[in-house]
């Protein structure tokens, strides 16, 4: 039961931190504007490629200092905290000065450092739980799609009110989030190591690659949507940030529904299966969404992307568990989020500067056309590896709790 409860804990940080995130995004146009931007499409990309950036620079220095000490939950209460402290800072700062753009993303650096380590080192966790890496990864998933699901519809709705209140909502989940995680037992393997050695770690299993592309493969098309795809419901359909929101809810809603269940069939069948079907089929669903000539197909396009990535999601993290060695768990998820961060970033960079260039259309083709090509490219390598396609935990083990 204990595990149970740590599991249940685990998700709702992850999701508090996952929710934080997505609520600025629906109202980002409004929001630059706020934080002293004088344009939305460009600012807003560069508000998103800070935080990215700092996801990307920080993330392994948090998995190489939890794997190296042996503790994850000090670490994970000084990032949430430090991503609070972060969020407040922006949401104060017109009230005080009127800021330059540049210390706003200077912020936004900062604010990105800290939060990634409460992130990546919840879900790192939740690998040291015993029950199946499916299952655990399942709820990975279910709490990353349901903070997302709900911070959209929610994040519009108070854009709607003010661009800055999203700031404020974020700010009290991660402080939330921070006290959470120290009633979760700490279950980290003995530390012991330095940090290099920790790092250094990874060049001894080259086959992590495989789920890291995969990982940088979905959250490149995350990162697309996030921003490309919020100003292209608006400005194609002419909506506002609350019916944007409700929108993005649709590929969200099933993604986060599906989550836990899909881990879990992971566990019975492989993981083979659940990522190649997957990922061939998401990439053109990406495109299928762009070539939708109304909304309401659009959203059927949304519901139908959501459904592969929650097909995608829990195996590809629960292949990282399953190649990781036990003490390495931290740096190798902290590796797979790296990757990732670098896919949502990007995402809304390439999305950003080929939208503003070519227009939204040639956007959507060129985000689900990487996203076909890279599994073509990394599917032959998954194909090689020795994984087997049955249940990588015993059955006994892959359903206790």
């Amino acid at each position: 039961m204990s595990t149970h409860r740590d599991r249940i804990a685990l998700a709702a940080v992850i999701a508090s931190v996952l929710l934080a995130q997505v609520l600025l995004y629906p109202g980002i146009g409004g929001l630059v504007r706020a934080l002293g931007a004088t344009t939305e499409l460009d600012a807003g990309m560069w508000f998103l490629a800070a935080e990215f950036g700092a996801f990307v620079t920080f993330v392994g220095v948090w998995g190489a200092l939890s794997d190296a000490t042996g503790r994850r939950v000090p670490f994970i209460a000084a990032g949430a905290f430090g991503g609070a402290i972060g969020y407040a800072t922006l949401g104060a700062l017109p009230a005080v000065v009127a800021p330059s753009f540049g210390a706003v993303l200077a912020l936004r650096v900062v604010q990105g450092a800290a939060t990634i380590g409460a992130f990546s080192l919840a879900m790192t966790m939740l690998m040291d739980l015993e029950g199946g890496h499916g299952k655990n990864m399942g709820a990975a998933g279910i709490a990353i799609g349901t903070g997302t699901a709900v911070g959209a519809p929610l994040g519009g709705q108070l854009s709607e009110i003010d661009p800055l209140a999203p700031l404020y909502l974020a700010c009290a989940l991660l402080f939330a989030a921070g006290g959470l995680v120290w009633f979760v037992e700490d279950r980290a393997p003995s530390g012991g190591r330095s940090a290099r050695q920790a790092v250094a770690s990874l060049r001894a299993t080259p086959t992590l690659g495989i789920p890291y592309a995969f990982g940088l493969i979905d959250r490149l098309t995350a990162g697309f949507f996030a921003l490309v795809g919020t100003l292209y419901f608006q400005d194609q359909f002419g909506i506002g940030p609350g019916e944007t929101g409700l929108v993005l809810m649709l590929f969200f809603a099933p993604f986060a529904l599906l989550q836990y269940p899909m881990g879990k069939l992971s566990d019975r069948i492989g993981r083979r299966v659940p990522i190649v079907v997957g990922s061939a089929l998401y990439g053109l669903g990406v495109i299928g969404v762009g070539l939708a000539p109304t909304l309401t197909l659009a959203g059927v396009g949304m519901v139908v992307v959501g459904v592969l990535g929650a097909l995608v999601s829990p195996a590809t993290m629960a292949l990282v568990t399953d190649v990781a060695r036990d003490g390495d768990r931290g740096v190798a998820m902290g590796g797979f989020n790296l990757f990732g961060s670098v896919g949502f970033l990007t995402g809304f960079l390439v999305g950003g500067a080929v939208a503003g260039e070519f227009g939204y259309l040639a956007a959507f083709f060129v985000a689900g056309g990487l996203e076909v090509l890279i599994a073509l490219v990394t599917i032959p390598a998954f194909l090689r590896l020795d994984i087997g396609g049955v249940p990588t935990l015993p059955e006994s083990s892959a359903e206790s709790d």
